[in-house]
């Protein structure tokens, strides 16, 4: 067995347990539902026995003889359409059930998968294309609804509901039921021979839809770049070829999918002509009422053929499920991949003597010890034996080109990743030993695009503290002089704008990233690249901001730009992963 086979086996039945338990309703519902069933059968087949037998000894009459008035019987009829409306509800209810247990696993994987995600940060990116993480978590956890809502029901109810139905056939036709037991021991044997061609094709479908989905995605992010260079015309047949392979992948599943349906169907067929002919001695007998008038026709051998397609049913069910199954595996692999940790990334600390909450929040001494960090073997380390320090409330500047490894060493600060070789300090502390939320709670970060979400102004400012007074968020924006333009919009600060902040100039953005800060108040501040493609006007502006909110907080500043060279504090510059040289106080 390979690894990715057992992968899904033992994440199937983890999920299996977990979702049987939820759908024991439905399962129930459906039970229920087969006993009405066949109580229905039975009414059908008491009513099409007397309207035969009636019909036949009407005609069977002869002249001066009464003809045998048993006629069809409302009674049955009565019961049938009460059966019926009962059996109608418990569907409805049986489905609505089924959608929520769907909707809570799917809800369940997401959130798991979301905070993987985050707890990663941009690392991941390093071992996920962005695509791919996007399609797991909207796609392939979307398609495990019919996993949790149709096959782990149906899986129980195959087994459950074909024993009731023989049960029920057994008491009056003990050899209609070997046929029916013969016939259904077939289908999942058929199922078991095309499920090896089914689970292969399925997951070739998902790999290559999830492929296509990466790569246009990608591709549609990097537009720009890509007309620049010439390769519109590449990339469009690329993408071509991607969703031509999904196409036959796609067929070759619908392919396996109707064989499958067709060994059912031949089963269903070879199960009704049997006991039609096993059965068709009895289907007449005598009566034993003195007035009728020839044979009466038994409703045994009608209640056996009546129920050959209700015993079909959960097994039909359960074939159409199976495909939702197979969708199952390639979800289970993407997931156990997603929640792997990198190679390069240690695991977290366990808790113990050394692992704490949190460091002093009224100032943050950073210091870097011999750090070495590599991201590709190949090309050699990005940090090499960096050693500086940062005191308390005290800013420094990071001058280099690019590559020189300054934003890797904010990465590390921001706890995304850790250092290959000595380590990180905050106040005396080992950044390794600090609780994420911890970190999280005493960092600021701005970064070149600052990320604003679909909503109004005042939503995006409140994203650093959702909980902060009115008046907090007025100071905030009033520090950041986001009042001064947002006064100029339609609704002021509850003027709506698009993910990224999409009706916004960069600098509005930037003024509004600066906002959370201030309202954050930590006493950390990492600023990557904050004036990267401003115009010189508004870079100004920005750093004059920057300026005020570094008061009081230690920060560390990345940037290429002249005009942020001039921010007051220490500079250190990088090159080729190494300290080369430190202006002020002594790194």
């Amino acid at each position: 067995m390979t690894a990715d086979k057992a992968l899904v086996r033992a994440w199937s039945r983890a999920q299996s347990r977990v979702g049987r338990r939820q759908a024991r309703p439905v399962i129930l519902l459906g039970v229920l539902g087969t006993g009405l069933a066949i109580g229905q059968a039975w009414c059908i087949a008491v009513v099409l026995a007397r309207a035969l037998t009636w019909g036949v000894s009407a005609r069977a009459v002869q002249p001066g003889q009464h003809a045998f008035a048993a006629g069809p019987g409302w009674t049955p009829l009565a019961v049938f359409a009460l059966l019926a409306v009962f059996r109608a509800v418990l569907q409805v209810r049986q489905e609505t059930r089924a959608a929520g247990t769907a909707a809570a696993s799917r809800r369940r994987l997401r959130d798991g998968a979301l905070a993987s995600i985050l707890s990663r940060g941009p690392a991941l990116l390093r071992v996920e294309a962005g695509g791919a993480l996007t399609a797991l978590v909207v796609d392939r956890i979307e398609a495990l609804d019919g996993f949790f809502g149709r096959w782990i029901p149906a899986a129980s109810l195959a087994v459950a509901s074909p024993a009731l139905v023989l049960a029920a056939v057994c008491v009056v036709q003990p050899r209609a039921a070997v046929v029916l037991l013969l016939c259904g021991l077939a289908v999942p044997a058929s199922q078991a021979l095309f499920g090896i061609g089914a689970a292969l094709a399925a997951r070739q479908q998902f790999t290559a839809m999830a492929r296509l989905q990466a790569r246009f995605l990608d591709r549609v992010r990097g537009i720009a770049t890509i007309v620049l260079a010439g390769r519109a015309e590449d990339e469009s047949r690329r993408l071509g070829v991607a969703a031509d392979e999904l196409r036959r992948r796609t067929m070759r599943v619908l392919r396996v999918a109707f064989l499958s349906s067709a060994a059912l169907d031949c089963a269903f067929a070879v199960a009704l002509v049997l006991i039609a002919l096993l059965d068709g001695r009895t289907l007449l007998g005598r009566s034993t009422m003195p007035s009728a008038a020839g044979p009466v026709l038994l409703p045994h051998s009608l209640f056996a053929l009546i129920l050959v397609p209700e015993f079909f049913a959960p097994l039909r069910s359960f074939a159409l499920a199976y495909q939702d199954r197979m969708q199952a595996a390639g979800a289970a692999v993407a997931l156990d991949t997603l929640a792997r940790a990198p190679a390069d990334t240690p695991p977290p600390p366990a808790p113990g003597p050394s692992a704490i909450r949190t460091v002093a929040a009224h100032g943050v001494a950073v210091a870097f010890e011999q750090v070495g960090f590599t991201w590709d073997a190949s090309r050699g380390p990005v940090l090499a034996d960096v050693s500086f320090r940062i005191p308390a409330r005290e800013t420094v500047v990071l001058v280099g080109p690019s590559g020189s490894g300054k934003s890797t060493l904010i990465e590390m600060l921001l706890g995304f990743v850790a250092p290959d070789a000595g380590r990180i300090t905050l106040n005396g502390a080992d950044i390794a030993t600090v609780v994420p939320d911890a970190l999280s709670q005493m960092t600021g970060w701005i970064g070149q695009r600052p990320l604003l979400f679909a909503g109004s102004i005042r939503h995006n400012g409140l994203g650093a503290r959702p909980d902060a007074a009115g008046a907090e968020l007025a100071a905030a924006l009033r520090a950041a002089a986001v009042d001064g333009f947002a006064a100029l919009l339609p609704d002021g600060l509850d003027t709506r704008i698009g993910e990224g902040g999409y009706g916004l100039s960069g600098g509005q953005a930037q003024r509004v990233a600066i906002a959370r800060a201030f309202l954050r108040n930590a006493p950390l501040l990492l600023l990557d690249e904050p004036t990267a493609h401003l115009d010189p006007v508004t870079e100004g502006e920005i750093l004059d901001s920057l300026k005020r909110l570094a008061v009081g907080r230690t920060v560390l500043l990345a940037s290429h730009s002249s005009a942020a060279h001039a921010f007051p504090g220490r500079r250190i510059h990088l090159s080729r992963g190494h300290v080369v040289q430190s202006e002020g106080v002594p790194a």
